[in-house]
């Protein structure tokens, strides 16, 4: 698997996300996957807020999400099925405004998809859009996929055997998540100005279906669930 993060111009808020990519993107090839920062796709939507207090900030928290809960360093939240810190609410790289995740990314990323294929002519693509979160009891944040278009999202090795014939009874393994993750390492956290990526040979399964809610769980069915109901 090869990752190209490419560097671009400073995205501005309100400006067309897909003529964007095309400034810097002159040809996608077979099978590959465009990665998307959100922050990108949030500015290209207009979902910022000038940061007038703290206040403020925590009402947007629990506007965005379905569970909030305040905690020692952030709000722990759940938004859009997934857990994260302040319902993705950003102030990194915005000046002085809040920047909100994007509305509806798995949509996003089927209007990319849709739109490059046609552009470039080619059958498979798959597209990520980006954020990042921490892990528990781990140090660092990691990229994960908000939303996907174009490829399986996961794999199930379910019922399959081991090297010794044992049967799976769980694994699973979350491909959207780790290009997502894989991706955002070589475009940065910080000052880089890499919000776009190309991956090549991605062992993905090109799909013009597409499941949302696959890789969500019951949260009754988490298997940190009995850990975190003992944690003070």
């Amino acid at each position: 698997m090869q990752i190209k993060a490419i560097k671009t111009k400073i995205f501005l808020e309100n400006e067309d996300l897909l003529s964007f990519i095309l400034k810097y993107i002159k040809k996608l090839p077979e099978r590959s996957v465009l990665v998307v920062t959100s922050k990108i796709v949030a500015f290209a939507e207009g979902r910022t807020v000038e940061y007038k207090n703290e206040n403020q900030k925590i009402v947007l928290i629990k506007q965005e999400s379905s569970f909030a809960l305040k905690t020692k360093l952030a709000w722990l939240t759940v938004a859009d099925g997934m857990v994260m810190a302040n319902a993705g609410i950003d102030e990194s790289n915005a000046k002085g405004k809040l920047i909100l995740l994007p509305k509806d990314s798995f949509k996003s990323a089927l209007n990319i998809q849709q739109t490059l294929c046609k552009k470039f002519g080619i059958k498979n693509l798959g597209v990520v859009i980006t954020d990042s979160r921490l892990f528990p009891l781990r140090a660092g944040i990691v990229g994960f996929a908000l939303g996907y278009s174009g490829f399986e999202g996961i794999k199930n090795y379910v019922g399959k055997k081991d090297l010794f014939g044992r049967k799976f009874r769980m694994t699973k393994t979350n491909i959207a998540d780790s290009l997502a993750t894989a991706a955002v390492l070589c475009m940065g956290e910080g000052n880089e100005q890499q919000p776009l990526a190309i991956i090549n040979e991605a062992p993905v399964v090109f799909t013009k279906k597409l499941n949302k809610r696959e890789l969500i769980i019951n949260p009754k069915e988490d298997i940190y669930a009995p850990l975190f109901n003992k944690l003070n």
